[in-house]
């Protein structure tokens, strides 16, 4: 029940959140420029993580992200977020976070138990970019 009570909190976060303006057009094709860094460069992750694709971060905007997650094409398809479960229970707010694009055809949130990057338990909220986007980021 716990566990329901901050995925409602972070999804009422995320959709509260005002979306912070940038250049969508410099987002749309892999890689998408300064300040993001590919996921896979900075830790011990395969370059396309099967359901979240290749990923770019900016390091400042960790644990949370966004993480951009482009399919094997170098296609914007969705914006991920991985908000660690202790620090929502602790009232920390990752409010203003950032779209890759402001086509959002569906959204997934999911439990993780933790891996390199984010270790400790978090939800996965994923926010695909087009109708398309979750079957070519499961390949």
């Amino acid at each position: 029940m716990k566990f329901l009570q901050i995925l409602f909190t972070t999804v009422s976060l995320l959709a509260a959140a005002p979306a912070v303006a940038h250049d969508e057009e410099t987002l749309k094709e892999a890689p998408p420029g300064e300040p993001y860094v590919k996921v896979s460069d900075a830790l011990p992750l395969p370059e396309f993580i099967p359901s979240l694709g290749t990923l770019f971060v900016d390091p400042e905007t960790l644990p949370a992200g966004p993480f951009l997650a482009y399919d094997h094409d170098g296609k914007l398809s969705a914006t991920v977020y991985m908000t660690p479960l202790e620090e929502l229970q602790n009232g920390t707010a990752y409010d203003g976070l950032s779209i890759g694009s402001h086509t959002v055809s569906g959204v997934d949130i999911y439990y993780n138990a933790g891996h390199p990057g984010v270790d400790k338990p978090h939800a996965h909220v994923v926010l695909y970019h087009d109708a398309d986007a979750k079957g070519r980021l499961a390949e």
